[in-house]
């Protein structure tokens, strides 16, 4: 039996193998073409000519590739139907688009496309929905009513939005809630929201419950609103008594904000109150004392950490890898590589193990901080607790 041949050099052999065969064939096509007939051809039978082409270019595929060029062509020319003259009465669209698009259904996906490609249509865009509501292969459901809404909510046309809304009261739901608290946040319209919130079950058929409750305090969170959050759960508390969800929520909103004192107090009042007080949210008053140092004195890191350490030792609030994280990233945005290498080999003493994001955090600072070996073996380390790398 001959010796077996190395991968590397079968795969080697195998390719020579095939690259020579392409090359034959493709010579062989080039003498077929470049050879002149001395008479001319007959047209080649409808056979012969389905023959000549890979049978790919008639695939599923193709016709996928086909109709997504032909979604493409019909939301441009909607588009230009609603550009064309923004100023037009919604009744004028509509006609126009019954007598030049009658032959086409719409669906969710050319809705969006024509949206989007029409930033400069304005209230043009309600002739538009006007014109999907005349057609009786199309009906609108809570992503179609939400597309609209963002839509006007982009361009500040908060009139247009709250009509969509109001028009649609049993289909809007979950999906339009979110476009139009979202975009009043992004606006810079809290107290609208808050306003929006108390009237939006009766005015627009909008579920008022915990669940649109904590979608609303997370959209204003997230953009440092903590102040009308929190009223908004005080005045709502005999409806929709909050869950520690909502705290946590509260108090992300705040430490965001970078408002430690009023975080501080706040997790105090719902201790009393009752709630717990876990570790998420001790995570994140960690992660506001780190960034306050950091911007005023990073020297004071390391006593305010261990302040907020000891408070969860008392209370019994376990340390948690994404605790160590906080702590870790924090050290290596101001250099302090070492440290935060002192705090990696520690993990285990609290149960703790690394994941992906510990590990990337320290490469990333060990490569800045030119510890190139270190580097090279926290990736070993790594790939050995099962984390991929490229």
């Amino acid at each position: 039996m001959p010796p077996s041949l190395p991968s590397l050099q079968l795969r080697r052999l195998l390719l020579r193998g095939f690259l020579s065969s392409f090359v034959n064939t493709l010579q062989s096509q080039s003498r077929l073409i470049s050879s002149k007939p001395s008479f001319s051809p007959l047209p080649p039978s409808r056979t012969s000519i389905l023959s000549t082409f890979p049978s790919r270019f008639f695939s599923s595929e193709t016709n996928a590739e086909s109709e997504t060029f032909d979604s493409n062509e019909i939301a441009l020319s909607f588009s230009k139907e609603l550009t064309g003259n923004p100023d037009a009465e919604s009744h004028a669209i509509s006609q126009r688009f019954n007598l030049s698009f009658s032959h086409i259904t719409p669906n969710p996906d050319l809705i969006l496309q024509t949206l989007n490609l029409s930033p400069e249509a304005g209230r043009a865009a309600l002739g538009f929905n006007e014109w999907l509501d005349s057609n009786s292969n199309f009906s609108h459901t809570d992503e179609t009513v939400s597309y609209f809404v963002d839509y006007f909510g982009r361009r500040k046309h908060f009139k247009g939005m709250l009509e969509i809304i109001s028009k649609y009261k049993g289909i809007a739901g979950a999906k339009t809630l979110e476009s139009a608290i979202d975009r009043l946040v992004r606006a810079g319209r809290p107290k609208h929201v808050a306003d929006f919130f108390e009237k939006m079950e009766n005015d627009y058929g909008l579920k008022r419950d915990r669940e649109s409750l904590t979608l609303v305090l997370k959209k204003l969170c997230e953009k440092e609103h903590a102040s009308i959050a929190e009223k908004m759960v005080k005045n709502t508390a005999n409806d929709i008594f909050p869950d520690e969800n909502i705290c946590d929520l509260l108090i992300s909103g705040w430490c965001t904000a970078e408002k430690l004192d009023e975080a501080t107090r706040l997790a105090g009042e719902m201790s009393r109150g009752g709630f717990e007080i876990g570790t998420k949210a001790y995570n994140m008053m960690l992660d506001c004392v780190c960034k306050l140092c950091r911007k005023k004195d990073p020297f004071k890191l390391q006593p305010e950490v261990e302040k907020v350490l000891l408070e969860m030792e008392f209370r019994g609030v376990p340390r948690i890898t994404e605790t160590f994280n906080v702590l870790i990233n924090n050290l290596c945005k101001i250099r302090r590589t070492e440290e935060a290498m002192t705090l990696f080999a520690r993990m285990g003493e609290w149960g703790c193990q690394p994941d992906a994001e510990t590990f990337l955090v320290l490469i990333r600072s060990l490569y800045q901080a030119a510890r190139i070996g270190e580097g090279d073996e926290m990736i070993d380390k790594m790939k050995s607790a099962g984390y991929g790398f490229e």
